[in-house]
């Protein structure tokens, strides 16, 4: 795991000792960490950070700002008042001269103009000795947390050290929030797993001046550009696309075995998300590499008799082959989208992985669920990561995923009740009478012609009318009373029940009473509160993003190999904003994102894709984790003989055990929703039991020993 983390003090004697112990502020560093500054605010990168994530630009009265890039020995140079640091951490696009006219420009106030740079990273903005400001981006990948810690704030990229650092004891009710309303912010809020330590929301700022945090939003989703007509907005998602996977191509990092894993790695599967970010990253021109010099001539002058009068020359070399890209697939045969084009796309090396029983779903947890990693925070990615681990270990040292793009790019179902709001119900038509399709096909006739429509239109209608506390105070009433969707039924019944301001996670039904309680007394506490200025399908489809954005860093920590980075491009912030601009009806096309993204290929160069380039069928994704359930059925019974999470009195324990029971049983079928709530809760199970086998105070020298986090309902 890679982090940052600092803090700013209030007090301005630096011998004063934290409160609650005996040391002070200079006795306590993370453990094995780089400093990037030091003096009372001193900031650390800690992990195995590679030398150009790290750049540091320092600016001070009367002299040009200096740029490095790497780690470097802290300034020696004491800073006053008037010196301003900026470090951006991670893998940024920006020049040495963009990031010094950035830092002039942050001095006046702006950082806006920070997070529009290609690429994923964090931005730590330091001005003078006592005030420092840290950028989070738009979707949630790169968070800021934050803790009260002595007389001042401590803040990093985890939530985990934080929690060391002050011997935060874990919060239960925010776990039982995460497993009941996981896309819910009325229910999360900004906490986190552990008790006083938060979390900055995306697209927000952290100050901290004199030691006290404040939080300030830079990118208003309510008052963002408004959306542009079609052909400009794909115009731009392309050039921000291309410039986002064109960044991380020519800027990774030569493998240190190029025998074993290569320099770029690609993921094949099956996804049109995956399959465009592999077309354009084997269509961005490599630099050349350098010829191997000449062989020296001896001191005799390598003179050659045959040749009269002529020096004995070197062969000429080959030119070098393009660098391949490892496209990687596990366990299906059939070639993907992308590989119909193999003839015109020779650096694209396929590479299709064995779906070993090892690989399943819920394989390692059903063997030692101690066995995995510590991730910062639970997650269903958990419960996968022998399989993520498989596909990117085959994978290059720089590997460009596909995650993200549905949250991106899709119409959330939400946004129907949008374009009513905004007067335009006839676009309703097109995805509406595709749910009915859908449905026909499944329930009959009479339910895909009469019922489908009539249910979602009205649901659509319902949402753009109710007020937001009368939504939160239903959803507050239901949680109470059990009713939660199984995520049965046909198509448009699920996407009925998605048309509402809040909607239960997959798991609140095998939440208990009391869990289910504490939620809905947050949902009525928020309810209280000012209503969202954004429309409720804007506001879904936001924090949808986020919650797919918390699930790719929940994966990276469990399943990146040493020395490699996982790039997910579509969570970029360029990409982001620039998929703002998608007018909502577009967006609600039935395929929207196989034609946004074949309309991005094409404007990128790649004109010869068929016409129905990523409509073929898709396999069933949900098989490998059925199949994992069913052997690891011993396994998952023993690790809900004494679950913690029973302890802390967060779930109704016979009625998991009945829904593991059913999920061994091959003859009882299983819904996608069953399948990821199953998910939610084993994977809350394993990192539950992890917390508790860990050494604490592990991140930290100079701390006292803290007592193990409490788990206590």
């Amino acid at each position: 795991m890679r982090w940052l983390t600092g803090w700013c003090t209030g007090a301005p004697r630096p011998g004063t000792p934290v409160r609650g112990t005996n040391e002070t502020p200079g006795t306590v560093a993370p453990i094995a960490a780089r400093p990037l500054w030091t003096g009372p605010n001193p900031l650390w990168a800690v992990g195995d950070w590679r030398p150009e994530e790290i750049r540091l630009v320092t600016l001070r009265p009367g002299a040009p700002a200096a740029v490095s890039t790497g780690p470097t020995a802290p300034d020696p140079v004491e800073d006053t008042p008037a010196t301003t640091r900026l470090a951006v951490l991670g893998h940024c696009g920006a020049t040495d001269a963009e990031l010094a006219a950035g830092l002039a420009a942050a001095r006046g106030g702006a950082v806006r103009h920070l997070t529009a740079w290609p690429g994923s990273y964090t931005v730590v903005l330091r001005t003078g000795t006592r005030s420092t400001l840290l950028l989070t981006d738009l979707a949630g990948a790169q968070p800021v947390f934050h803790t009260p810690w002595g007389d001042g704030t401590a803040y990093a990229t985890a939530a985990l050290p934080l929690a060391d650092l002050v011997g935060a004891p874990l919060d239960t009710g925010h776990l039982a929030a995460r497993l009941a309303c996981p896309e819910a912010p009325e229910a999360l809020g900004t906490g986190t797993p552990y008790l006083g330590v938060q979390q900055v929301p995306p697209g927000h700022v952290l100050g901290i001046r004199g030691g006290r945090p404040y939080l300030s939003g830079y990118d208003d989703p309510a008052g963002a550009e408004q959306p542009r007509d079609e052909a400009p907005a794909v115009r731009e998602l392309t050039r921000a696309l291309l410039e986002s996977v064109r960044s991380r191509v020519r800027t990774t990092a030569p493998a240190a075995e190029p025998s074993v894993r290569a320099r770029l790695g690609v993921d094949l599967s099956y996804g049109t998300a995956s399959a465009t970010v592999a077309l354009l990253a084997a269509a961005v021109p490599l630099p050349p590499v350098p010829a191997a010099a000449a062989p020296a001539r001896s001191a005799a002058g390598a003179r050659s008799g045959a040749v009269r009068g002529s020096w004995a020359r070197a062969a000429a070399q080959e030119p070098a082959a393009p660098e391949q890209l490892a496209a990687v697939t596990l366990g299906e045969t059939e070639p993907p989208a992308t590989l119909v084009l193999a003839p015109d796309t020779p650096r694209l090396r396929h590479t299709v992985l064995d779906p070993a029983p090892a690989t399943l779903p819920y394989a390692g947890p059903g063997a030692d669920p101690q066995a995995g990693r510590l991730t910062d925070e639970p997650g269903p990615e958990l419960v996968a990561a022998a399989r993520a681990e498989a596909r990117f270990g085959a994978g290059g040292s720089d590997h460009l995923t596909g995650y993200g793009a549905r949250q991106v790019l899709d119409g959330h179902p939400a946004r129907l009740a949008d374009l009513i709001r905004a007067g335009r119900p006839r676009e309703l038509l097109p995805p509406v009478a595709a749910l009915a399709g859908a449905d026909r096909a499944v329930a009959g006739v009479l339910a895909g012609a009469l019922r489908t429509p009539l249910t979602v239109v009205r649901a659509a209608h319902r949402l753009s009318r109710v007020r937001y506390a009368e939504a939160l105070d239903e959803a507050a009433a239901k949680l109470t009373a059990r009713h939660v969707p199984d995520g049965g039924g046909t198509a448009g019944d699920r996407s009925a029940a998605d048309l509402a301001w809040c909607v239960p996670g997959p798991a609140a039904r095998w939440l208990s009473d009391e869990a289910l309680s504490s939620v809905a007394l947050r949902l009525r506490l928020a309810a209280r509160r000012p209503a969202p200025e954004e429309h409720p399908g804007a506001h879904r489809a936001r924090h949808a993003l986020y919650r797919q954005a918390r699930s790719f860093r929940t994966l990276v920590h469990a399943a990146e190999q040493p020395g490699q980075r996982l790039h997910a491009p579509f969570l970029d912030n360029q990409v982001v904003r620039a998929a703002r601009l998608l007018p909502d009806d577009v967006r609600l096309q039935p395929g929207a994102r196989h034609a946004l993204l074949h309309a991005v290929l094409t404007g990128a160069g790649r004109t010869d894709l068929p016409p129905d380039w990523g409509r073929a069928p898709r396999p069933d994704r949900t098989a490998p984790a059925r199949a994992g359930l069913r052997l690891a059925a011993d396994g998952l019974a023993e690790l809900f003989d004494a679950p913690l999470l029973a302890e802390a009195g967060l779930i109704d324990l016979p009625a998991v055990r009945a829904g593991l029971a059913h999920s061994a049983d091959p003859a009882t079928p299983l819904s996608p929703s069953a399948l990821a709530g199953l998910a939610d809760l084993v994977s809350a199970e394993l990192w539950l039991r992890r917390i508790r086998a860990r050494r604490h105070g592990a991140c930290w020298t100079g701390l006292p020993h803290p007592q193990p986090p409490a788990l206590t309902p």
